[in-house]
């Protein structure tokens, strides 16, 4: 295990352990504390555990937006293969 990774949230100073590299951790760390920050100025409140409690609502969110994409997105790459296959197959028909 590498040494702990100190992070800046919401005003609090985090020791972060585990296995992933200290520059990404400081990326993760300043996006919660975006996300915190917004929505403490949306919503005027000072109570940190209720805005991070919204600050990962909403990061969920953007997450299972980004995953219903992906799938939607597979989905449609899926369907445009298997006509592609379709009309490979047509034209080698014709030609045999």
């Amino acid at each position: 295990m590498s040494a702990p990774v100190k992070v800046q949230i919401f005003g609090q100073t985090y020791s972060i352990r585990g296995e992933l590299e200290e520059r990404y951790v400081q990326r993760l760390a300043a996006y919660v504390d975006e996300k915190m920050h917004a929505i403490a100025e949306a919503t005027s409140t000072v109570d940190t555990q209720k805005a991070a409690v919204l600050a990962a609502l909403a990061i969920a969110d953007e997450l299972h937006t980004l995953r219903r994409e992906k799938n939607d997105h597979e989905e449609l790459l899926r369907e445009q293969a298997e006509r592609c296959l379709t009309l490979v197959e047509r034209a080698l028909k014709q030609t045999a």
